[in-house]
């Protein structure tokens, strides 16, 4: 499959996950900005990727990633984003969203499987994300991070050269 072609435009994503069902595959879904991919990065979505049959990514959308991260951020926009993480072997499908939260996507994407990094628990994730999944039967993971992996450990490492 071309790794473009795993870009979901967002509203096709109701009928991708309908075709999604209809085989009885289980979904798995994480979310983020993925800005500048590293090593922490990878490994959490291939363990994501293990929880299920299919890894749909919800990508934030360069707005949201704003008002998440601060100005100058996203170093990467969007589509270019959308496209690196669409190549990974880990990765079925991206979407972007719009919102800073992913309780909209969420909603349209009915994960059998939210995944979320280690830096979350179940009390701390982001309640209407955790109420949508769960009221649409689903369960939420948490995967450790991988230490001393993060974007803005890499962005503070550019920024001294």
């Amino acid at each position: 499959m071309n790794f473009r072609d795993k870009i979901v435009a967002w509203e096709n994503l109701p009928s991708w996950r309908a075709a999604l069902r209809a085989c009885g595959k289980k979904l798995v879904v994480t979310n983020g900005c993925f800005d500048l991919l590293h090593p922490g990065h990878v490994t959490y979505l291939e363990a994501a990727r293990n929880q299920g049959d299919v890894l749909l990514l919800g990508l934030n959308g360069d707005d949201s990633v704003r008002q998440l991260k601060g100005e100058g951020r996203p170093v990467n926009s969007e589509a270019d984003r959308a496209v690196v993480v669409a190549a990974l072997q880990s990765v079925d499908g991206v979407c972007i969203f719009a919102e800073k939260t992913a309780t909209r996507f969420l909603t349209m994407a009915q994960p059998d499987i939210y995944v979320k990094g280690g830096d979350y628990t179940l009390d701390t994730v982001n309640q209407d994300e955790r109420r949508t999944v769960e009221q649409g039967g689903g369960r939420i993971i948490i995967i450790p991070v991988v230490a001393g992996k993060s974007t803005t450990t890499l962005l503070g490492k550019i920024a001294r050269l």
